[in-house]
């Protein structure tokens, strides 16, 4: 279904897709939006919870754009109800999940009712002034485990460091960066290019998270990866999960929010970052920024990405190792064809009479700081650890320009 574009009214938009909707046999969802329009929440949350069986009906892919939207529009009619009865975060709980679950064609819808909620002044509830320091002591410590070498190597995989060190820059020109980098696709640390970020001083401050994001709903991941038996995900608030930034004992209960596009979903964290200008190299055209933020002993499995990929550390630190794409094979990936981007080899634990090729092969590794960007080229293998709380931004791009190892 289209996306609403042209001289096409709300009212219109709404009209279609439930004509839609009628003509793939909702009937009953239809009759429960029509209601919901007119003011009835029983009849609101019932057409969700109709969409949502149909969003679950098979996997994501096979389902229609239509069902995406119709899910969306009853998210809208909850929020609106829920709204109307004082229930605030009810009705930021639907909006989001409207963005994270609907579709494209009442986007700008949900986006200005979540716009219009924001604008409302809050009910002034929050934590008392001990309260917030002791969070805001903890919050500190969070960011600054790790900073010796000697404790951070105590963590990580066998030889860390130990190899050869990303070449590191201070905020090259977008010229050295295509001719030295971009072009041979070779990775870089480039730091001071972000400091002037306003998210640089802002995310520091735990309180401020909690103020514009705090009562807003984000999926997270739960385990140690996403290639362990035991890993699932949630629905849960930000503020929910800012508070499991302090259970990290047990691997199987880590807390992350990774590969979520938060910027498109939370404008005002949107407001706090740039897209770097090396993303522009070679006709650049962005293809997702997604925050990746958690507690410190998140891990991502050693994978690599289609994309060129400027990974930016806003807050705390992470060990990042890359393998070229020329050692694929060597790296063990999984027949799969959902996993086939991930090596079987948990970097971790290596098991060398299973896979034997990986203990002699060269490697390039660092501790990506705060306000540095690190460039990993298409291809290239990487596994990254948090060494201490830890909020960092992908920007992926592609090119119109042909690279080399195409």
């Amino acid at each position: 279904m289209a996306c609403g574009g042209g001289g096409e009214s709300e009212a219109e938009r709404r009209a279609a897709l439930l004509r839609e909707i009628t003509e793939e046999g909702g009937f009953a969802f239809v009759a429960s939006a029509e209601k919901a329009a007119a003011g009835d929440l029983r009849a609101a949350e019932a057409a969700r919870e109709m969409a949502w069986e149909q969003l679950h009906s098979g996997p994501w892919s096979e389902v229609g754009s239509a069902w995406r939207d119709a899910y969306a529009l009853a998210c809208l009619h909850v929020a609106r109800l829920r709204r109307a009865a004082a229930d605030r975060r009810a009705a930021l709980r639907a909006l989001d999940m409207g963005l994270i679950m609907g579709g494209n064609l009442l986007r700008a819808d949900l986006e200005a009712a979540l716009a219009s909620i924001a604008a409302e002044p809050s009910d002034g509830e929050g934590d008392g002034a001990e309260a917030v320091d002791e969070e805001a002591n903890r919050w500190r410590e969070g960011l600054d485990r790790n900073r010796d070498i000697a404790d951070a190597l105590k963590i990580l995989p066998t030889k860390s460091l130990s190899c050869k060190e990303i070449a590191r820059r201070s905020c090259i020109s977008l010229e050295e960066f295509i001719c030295d980098h971009f072009l041979p696709e070779t990775p870089v640390i480039i730091s001071g290019c972000i400091d002037h970020w306003p998210a640089m001083t802002k995310w520091k401050n735990i309180q401020y998270l909690k103020k514009i994001a705090g009562d807003r709903t984000v999926p997270v991941e739960v385990g140690k990866s996403y290639v362990c038996s035991e890993w699932k995900q949630e629905l849960i608030t930000f503020s929910q999960f800012l508070e499991r930034m302090w259970s990290t004992a047990c691997p199987s209960n880590l807390t992350y929010l990774a590969q979520h596009p938060l910027f498109e979903q939370i404008k005002e964290l949107h407001e706090d970052i740039m897209v770097p200008d090396y993303c522009y190299a070679g006709g650049g055209e962005l293809q997702s920024l997604n925050a990746w933020f958690g507690p410190h002993g998140t891990v991502t499995p050693l994978h690599h990405d289609p994309h060129h990929n400027i990974l930016a550390q806003v807050l705390g630190r992470k060990y990042i190792r890359l393998y070229p794409g020329s050692v694929s094979e060597d790296l063990y990936p999984h027949t799969e064809t959902m996993l086939s981007n991930t090596s079987q080899v948990d970097l971790d634990n290596v098991d060398m009479n299973e896979f034997p090729k990986v203990e002699n092969l060269d490697f390039m590794d660092c501790i990506l700081e705060e306000g540095d960007m690190l460039y990993i080229p298409p291809k290239w293998w990487h596994y990254v650890r948090s060494l201490s709380i830890s909020f960092s931004i992908s920007f992926w791009w592609r090119t119109t320009v042909i690279s080399p190892s195409a």
